[in-house]
């Protein structure tokens, strides 16, 4: 290959990545429409109402009592 037939080929690529890398900067909008007294979100559930508690609100209590208790290390000791 001649020297000019490469300058073109390297000039050619430099394009194409400048192209892409152009390309992948631009930024659609994300615009969202909300209708006025409708959530469209997920639906939250309370902690205590998971599998693990079965809508027991005490038992859910007690048990993140006892965990912030085993965090204590004054506790863990005695």
């Amino acid at each position: 290959m001649s020297a000019r037939t490469t300058r073109r080929l390297n000039i050619a690529a430099l394009a194409a990545v400048a192209a892409l890398g152009l390309a992948a900067c631009g930024e659609s909008p994300q615009v969202t429409v909300y209708e006025q007294g409708r959530y469209q979100g997920k639906a939250d559930t309370r902690p205590w109402e998971g599998p693990s508690f079965n809508g027991d609100r005490e038992a859910w209590e007690k048990a993140l009592k006892n965990r912030g208790r085993n965090q204590s290390e004054y506790n863990r000791i005695e």
